[in-house]
């Protein structure tokens, strides 16, 4: 199943955004910004301490987005437990409603809604849900606004793409994490008594394993941009895209228990980043039966790409798998890649015979250019040379992209 076929938006066990088209994604993140007045003025907060009398009802103008009042139960106390490990991991205690902690951090309440919701909190309404650590990060945030590092618009992104980010990194890592948790060493033992100390050990090992891992990527991101050749490059690059399908996994949906469904995306998903990334590949994204890859050259998406069928065709609990390629400019923006060139990636994958590649007639001039594959497979005398072979097939009409020349790739020495 690709991305194509109608009816089914934003598929997947962990799809990134609420795209429906892929490569659509990473597009206006911060759309749904545009026309929200900046950030209001300081007297926007009433004088006082924070914990006056006057914070538990402040006017309903000084309360907007998520904060809206009425929106939680200020008297629904949650489970002391949950609390208890809520602290341990937030490192402070529940002490500031909404409206404190965007006083104490110096900002307006819209600034600060704007923040909550892009980070994809829900509503806390007039609860004391807010800590210690949400206003010094209020504060920092704004700050580099306030500095003219980041305009409001941009810090709103920042906000929203490492909500997103780190809530899946979350929800992967506690269902890693989820036998751990719940079941206990010795009988008799309770929930909170298996994972407070669980908690406990790993909490500052995972902290430091992430912040490593940000910073190596942070590392790879900003050598692209600075061995770009100019802005324009950077922006509108021409790459090759890669997508990968699963065939049949509408079917396996129905066929399979949930659990036997999830280990089969898990498997697909880890052993397809495994490959990408061994081989100089970037995964984009992995949308359950699907994952999207970008890479630099030709060369390498199209070895990525055979070497991804020629695993999963030796699994034999893996289902066909069929590969679309396609070389051109695209747009980056978010972490996301879109453009006609990701459509058309991905509308080769949906033609793609099962257990095949197609490409585009760009990726396979790129392929010919650098000698990677022959100009003409019957003109050619030595073919001994060539990492690749390609196979034209019939023009067709694609929708939206005009009449598209498939090519069929093949490793040298199978069937070329």
């Amino acid at each position: 199943m690709t991305a194509d076929e109608p009816g089914v938006p934003g598929r997947g066990a962990a799809s990134a955004g609420p795209a429906s088209e892929p490569g659509a994604t990473g597009a206006g993140a911060g759309d749904d910004d545009r026309g929200t007045p900046d950030a209001a003025d300081p007297a926007d907060a009433a004088a006082g301490p924070p914990g006056d009398p006057a914070d538990a009802a402040p006017a309903a103008g000084d309360l907007a987005g998520p904060f809206a009042e009425g929106a939680g139960d200020p008297d629904d106390e949650p489970d002391p437990s949950a609390l208890r490990i809520e602290e341990l991991i937030l490192g402070s205690e529940r002490q500031y409603t909404p409206f404190q902690a965007a006083r104490a951090a110096g900002v307006s309440m819209e600034l600060a809604s704007r923040f909550w919701r892009a980070m994809g909190f829900a509503d806390v309404g007039q609860a004391r849900a807010l800590t210690e650590a949400d206003v010094l990060a209020l504060r920092r945030l704004s700050g580099l606004v306030e500095a003219g590092l980041l305009s409001e618009t941009m810090a709103v992104q920042v906000a929203r793409s490492t909500g997103q980010t780190t809530a899946r990194l979350a929800d992967w890592q506690i269902d890693s994490f989820l036998m751990g948790l719940t079941e206990p060493p010795e009988p008799g033992m309770t929930r909170n008594e298996v994972t407070f100390p669980l908690v406990q050990l790993l909490l500052p090992e995972l902290e430091e394993f992430l912040v490593y891992v940000w910073r190596r990527q942070l590392a790879a991101a900003t050598g692209r941009v600075v061995q770009a050749q100019d802005d324009e490059e950077m922006v509108n690059r021409r790459q090759a895209i890669g997508f990968a399908d699963l065939v049949g996994f509408t079917r396996l949906t129905r066929r399979l228990e949930d659990e036997e469904l999830g280990e089969l995306v898990e498997a697909f998903e880890t052993t397809s980043a495994d490959l990408v990334a061994a081989h100089g590949g970037r995964l984009i994204k992995a949308l359950g039966d699907e994952i999207l890859y970008v890479a630099e050259d030709a060369g390498t998406a199209a070895e990525i790409g055979l070497r991804l069928i020629e695993t999963m065709a030796n699994d034999a609990t893996m289902p066909e798998l069929r590969v679309g390629i396609a070389f051109g400019t695209m747009t980056t923006r978010m972490g996301d890649v879109f453009g006609n060139t990701v459509n058309l990636a991905s509308r080769l994958t949906s033609i793609a015979p099962k257990d095949t590649v197609l490409v585009d007639g760009a990726l396979r001039a790129e392929l010919t250019a650098s000698g990677a594959a022959p100009e003409s497979e019957k003109e050619s005398e030595d073919l001994s040379g060539y990492r690749f072979a390609l196979q034209p097939l019939y023009q067709r009409p694609v929708r939206g992209l005009g009449v598209v020349e498939p090519w069929l790739l093949r490793r040298r020495g199978t069937g070329g």
